[in-house]
C-alpha cells in the first residue's frame, strides 16, 4: 500500500482556523480534504436544518405541491409508487406519511418478486380500476416515458420524484418532474437520495399549509449612512430570494415615487423589524408625506424565537452564523432574512418530531444508496442519525432493538453495516412490502413481526449470496484474466435476481475492475447490475450498449439494465469493445492520510474530534491518521475460527491504545516483531463490549519504523 499525505498551505490552514474558530488539527484535516470555501465548510461545521437548501428551488416544486393539495381538497385517491431497495422503501414510507398528514387517501405499490424496476402498466391498470387519479413515483419514474403516457390516457396524473440520471433527450411528460439531476431542475445540489428528494417535497407540503405559501413578500430595512439613508429590500417567494435592491437617499433630494423602490415593492406584503424606528427613519429619508404600508413582524417573531426579542438587526447581524460562510459580511438585511426564514419554518412546523422521524429515513437512504456525503447530505445524515439516537422512529426502534444497538451511539458506519443491509434485504428477496409495513404500521406487535421477518429475509439473502459467490467466482476469475484485469462480466441463470447488485459490487471489489453481473429470467430477459471501480463512470458503457436494452438507469458508479437474454453474447462483445478502450486509474491501493499525529495528540479526546467531522461514508471516508515509531507493548493473535487478526497494545507515552489489525496475523513475525517500533496508519473508533465503551485504533496498514 502507498501512503499519501497531501501537501497543504500553512496559510490556508491558519485562515480556516481563524475564520471558523477551529483548532489547527481540525483545520488541517479540512484543508487536506479540499474543504476550503466557506460554503463547503458550512456543511462540515454546521448541523442546523436551517442551512438545508430550499425545496422551492426546484423549478417544478410548486406544480407538484399544488397538484397534491388539489388531491387533498378533492378527496382524490393517490398512489405512491416506489422502488424495492432501502432508498425506495424509505422514500415510499416518507411520502405515505406526508400524504397522510394532509388527510389524503393514499396507497403504495412497490415492484415485488420478479417485477421490473419502475412504474408499470399493471400498477396503473389496478389503480385506474379503483378510480385513482394521481400517481407519485419516488426513487423511480425518470425512465418511465411510456408508462407516464399510458397513465395520462387513463386520466391519471403523474408526479415524478426521482434522483436518477435521465437517459433520454427529455423527461417523461408528467405533470411535474422533481429530479435534481435534470439540467434544468433549478436545484443547486444533484446528489440527494431518492428519499432525500421525497423529503424536499414533504417539507414543501408542510410549508404550503402556512400562510406564506406563494405569498409575495418583501422585507424592508432603513439604516442611516452619514448624511443619507440606505433603504434596502429583498423579495421572497416561498422563502426563496427573487430580488434585492438598495437605494441611498439624501433627505429632500428625491421623492419616493421617483425611486426604484415603488415598482420593486409593488403588490407585496412588506415586513419590517421594529416598526416605530423604521417609520421614523423613512420619514427622515423621504419626508413625512411619504407613505409606506408595512407590518412590524418583530413581536410575532419574538413570540416564536424569544432570544431575538429586544435585539437590533445590527446586533443580530453580528450574532449571525451566516456571515462566517459568506464572501461578504452579513448586513442588517441579511440578518432579517435569516431570522424571518427561521421564524417561517418553525411556524410552518418544518422542524418538529415528525421532521426527526423523516430525517431518520433520509439518513439511512443516503447511506444505503451510497450518495456522496457532501453539501447538504452531511446535515441530512447528521441530523437523521442524531434523531435516531435520541428516539428511533417506529419500525426502526424494533430493528435497532433486534440488532442489539440500544444504548449504543449509532454512527453512519453502524447504519451502513447493521441497519440498511437488513432493510435492503426485503427488496432483494422480492418482498419489499415487509420493510414498508415495519416502518408504517401503528401496531407495535405488527412492527415487531415484520422486523423478525426482515431479519429472516436477510439471513436468507446472506446464504444465497455465499452460495452464489462460490458458484460465480471461478468464471469471474477467468473473465478477469481474459480481459487483462480491465473488467469482469458474468451472466448465469443461477444468480438470484435480488443479489445481482451485491455480486457485481463484490466482483468489482475483488478484481479492482468494473463489473457486470447478470441473471437470466424465465420470461426470456436478462437482468443485470453494473458497478464501478478505479474511477470508471458506468454511464458511458450503458449508452454504448443502449440499443440492446429494454431499459437502463442508475448513477455514475452503480446502475442496472434489462435486455433480451438471447442478445447477451452481443452485449458481452460490445461491452468488451468499450471497456478494453477505457483508461482506468492505477490499481495500487493508496491510503490517504489526514494527519500525521505526534504521540502526545493520542489522548481519549481525539475521539471527539473524529466524531465532530462525521458522518463518514461515500465521498467522505473515515479519517485516517498516522503516527511514527510507535512502541509495541503486546501482540495477540485473535479470531473465532481462524486466528487471522492481530490485537496490539501500542504505547503513545501518556496513553496506551488497544489496536485491531484485521486479517494480518501472517505479518507478525515476518514483517515485524514485538520488539520493533511501527509506523502506523489507523482509524479511531469506539468499541462496545459487554456494555463497556472504550476508544480503540483500527489499523489500516503498518510497517516497521526505519
Amino acid at each position: 500500500m502507498r501512503w499519501k499525505k497531501r501537501d497543504v498551505s500553512p496559510s490556508a490552514i491558519r485562515a480556516l482556523a481563524e475564520r471558523f474558530g477551529l483548532d489547527l488539527l481540525s483545520a488541517s484535516i479540512l484543508a487536506r480534504r479540499g474543504v476550503l470555501s466557506p460554503e463547503d465548510a458550512l456543511f462540515y461545521l454546521e448541523d442546523d436544518t436551517r442551512f438545508l437548501r430550499n425545496p422551492f428551488l426546484f423549478a417544478s416544486m410548486e406544480d407538484a405541491v399544488d397538484r397534491i393539495l388539489l388531491a387533498a381538497d378533492e378527496e382524490e385517491k393517490v398512489m405512491v409508487f416506489g422502488d424495492r431497495d432501502a432508498d425506495g422503501v424509505s422514500a415510499t414510507t416518507l411520502m405515505m406519511e406526508a400524504l397522510s398528514a394532509l388527510g389524503i387517501d393514499a396507497r403504495y405499490r412497490l415492484p415485488d418478486e420478479d417485477e421490473k424496476y419502475g412504474l408499470s402498466r399493471a400498477a396503473i391498470d389496478e389503480f385506474a380500476v379503483d378510480y385513482g387519479s394521481l400517481v407519485i413515483t419516488v426513487d423511480c419514474g425518470i425512465s418511465n416515458h411510456a408508462e407516464v403516457a399510458y397513465a395520462k390516457e387513463k386520466g391519471i396524473d403523474v408526479i415524478i420524484v426521482d434522483h436518477h440520471v435521465l437517459q433520454a433527450d427529455a423527461p417523461p411528460a408528467a405533470l411535474a418532474v422533481v429530479d435534481p439531476k435534470l439540467e434544468d431542475s433549478g436545484y443547486p445540489f444533484r446528489d440527494l437520495s431518492g428519499c432525500g428528494v421525497a423529503y424536499k417535497l414533504a417539507w414543501a407540503l408542510r410549508f404550503a399549509k402556512s400562510g406564506l405559501y406563494k405569498q409575495q413578500v418583501a422585507l424592508l430595512n432603513v439604516r442611516p449612512a452619514k448624511d443619507a439613508y440606505v433603504i434596502e429590500a429583498v423579495r421572497l417567494s416561498n422563502l426563496v430570494e427573487t430580488g434585492r435592491i438598495a437605494e441611498t437617499i439624501v433627505p429632500g433630494m428625491v421623492e419616493l415615487e421617483r425611486t426604484r423602490l415603488v415598482p420593486f415593492l409593488k403588490d407585496r406584503q412588506i415586513f419590517v423589524w421594529d416598526g416605530d424606528i423604521q417609520k421614523r427613519l423613512l420619514a427622515k429619508a423621504l419626508g413625512k408625506a411619504a407613505e409606506v404600508n408595512f407590518y412590524d413582524v418583530r413581536p410575532e417573531i419574538a413570540g416564536v424565537i424569544p432570544q431575538a426579542a429586544g435585539v437590533s438587526l445590527v446586533r443580530l447581524a453580528e450574532m449571525s452564523k451566516i456571515g462566517k460562510y459568506s464572501d461578504k459580511p452579513a448586513g442588517e438585511l441579511d440578518a432579517f432574512v435569516n431570522l424571518f426564514t427561521s421564524f417561517a419554518l418553525r411556524k410552518a412546523g418544518c422542524h418538529g418530531e415528525s421532521d426527526g422521524d423523516a430525517l431518520q429515513l433520509v439518513a439511512l437512504s443516503t447511506i444505503a444508496d451510497l450518495m456522496p456525503l457532501r453539501d447538504e447530505n452531511r446535515i441530512l445524515v447528521r441530523q437523521g442519525l442524531a434523531a435516531l439516537n435520541r428516539k428511533p422512529r417506529k419500525g426502526l426502534a424494533e430493528l435497532v432493538a433486534r440488532q442489539n444497538l440500544v444504548g449504543k451511539r449509532i454512527s453512519s458506519n453502524d447504519a451502513a453495516w447493521q441497519l440498511t443491509p437488513v432493510i435492503n434485504a426485503a427488496g432483494r428477496m422480492g418482498k419489499p412490502d415487509v420493510a414498508v409495513r415495519m416502518l408504517l404500521s401503528d401496531d407495535a406487535a405488527e412492527r415487531g413481526a415484520q422486523a423478525d421477518a426482515l431479519l429472516e429475509l436477510n439471513q436468507e439473502r446472506r446464504r444465497l449470496g455465499a452460495e452464489c459467490w462460490d458458484a460465480v467466482y471461478p468464471a469471474a476469475r477467468e473473465a478477469a484474466e481474459a480481459s487483462g484485469g480491465k473488467y469482469v462480466i458474468v451472466g448465469r441463470p443461477d444468480i438470484f435476481r435480488g443479489i445481482t447488485g451485491i455480486v457485481a459490487s463484490r466482483l468489482a471489489d475483488t478484481f479492482k475492475a468494473p463489473a457486470v453481473a447478470a441473471t437470466f429470467m424465465a420470461d426470456g430477459s436478462a437482468v443485470a447490475s453494473v458497478r464501478s471501480a478505479r474511477g470508471f463512470n458506468v454511464k458511458g458503457l450503458l449508452e454504448y450498449c443502449s440499443a440492446l436494452f429494454y431499459d437502463y438507469g442508475g448513477h455514475d458508479a452503480a446502475a442496472g439494465f434489462s435486455m433480451p437474454a438471447d442478445r447477451w453474447p452481443e452485449f458481452e462483445r460490445l461491452a468488451a469493445e468499450y471497456l478494453s478502450a477505457v483508461d482506468l486509474e492505477e490499481t495500487e491501493e493508496t491510503i490517504e492520510i489526514d494527519a500525521d499525529l505526534p504521540h502526545e495528540y493520542l489522548t481519549p479526546s481525539i475521539v471527539d474530534l473524529v466524531e465532530r467531522l462525521e458522518p463518514y461514508g461515500e465521498g467522505s471516508p473515515a479519517l485516517v491518521f498516522m503516527a511514527r515509531a510507535v512502541p509495541i507493548l503486546q501482540v495477540d493473535i485473535v479470531g473465532k475460527q481462524e486466528k487471522s487478526h492481530l490485537k496490539l497494545l501500542l504505547d503513545f507515552g501518556a496513553h496506551r491504545w488497544p489496536a485491531l489489525w484485521w486479517n494480518s496475523a501472517e505479518r507478525y513475525g515476518k514483517d515485524f516483531s514485538e520488539s520493533d517500533r511501527l509506523d502506523v496508519a489507523f482509524r479511531i473508533q469506539r468499541n462496545y463490549w459487554n456494555g463497556q465503551e472504550t476508544p480503540q485504533l483500527v489499523i489500516v496498514d503498518a510497517r516497521k519504523a526505519e
